[in-house]
């Protein structure tokens, strides 16, 4: 599948609960948008929006968002296509386990998880000395390119 393609129609994703991770203030109706800058790498402008159908990947997502506010997890729901995330099932994890998604559509906020537990604080900080570490060595976290 390229970075084009819609998910396959094996998966129907309707049929399941999607999330998105961040630290922004949100309520239901409100759109996540591409545009902005990334919450990782050098920061440049996202040209997507990136979901997940497991909890556990929007609670790293959320943990290790920038900004100084909680992390808050989202149900979301897309507006337009959606995508296999190329930066986690090409290059980590081959055949999407983590079931994260990419859209250059935005996503509809329906709803917040309120009661998540995060990461242990140990394995959070190793994540976050990995992001750095792969940051100081020039490795972009996310690629923007299609």
């Amino acid at each position: 599948m390229t970075a084009n393609q819609p998910a396959p129609a094996t998966e129907d994703l309707s049929l399941q609960q999607l999330y998105h991770g961040t630290r922004a203030d949100l309520k239901p109706g409100d759109l996540i948008e591409p545009g902005y800058a990334s919450n990782f790498g050098q920061r440049k402008k996202a040209n997507h929006v990136y979901l997940t159908a497991t909890l556990d990947a929007a609670i790293w997502g959320a943990e290790l968002a920038q900004g100084e506010g909680p992390g808050r997890i989202y149900i979301v729901e897309p507006t337009g296509t959606i995508a296999d995330d190329p930066n986690l099932t090409d290059k980590k994890f081959p055949g999407n386990p983590t079931k994260s998604y990419r859209s250059r559509e935005p996503l509809r906020v329906t709803g917040e998880v309120t009661d998540w537990q995060g990461h242990p604080s140990e394995l959070l900080q190793a994540m976050k000395d990995n992001v750095e570490r792969l940051k100081a060595l020039g490795v972009e976290a996310i690629d923007e390119i299609e």
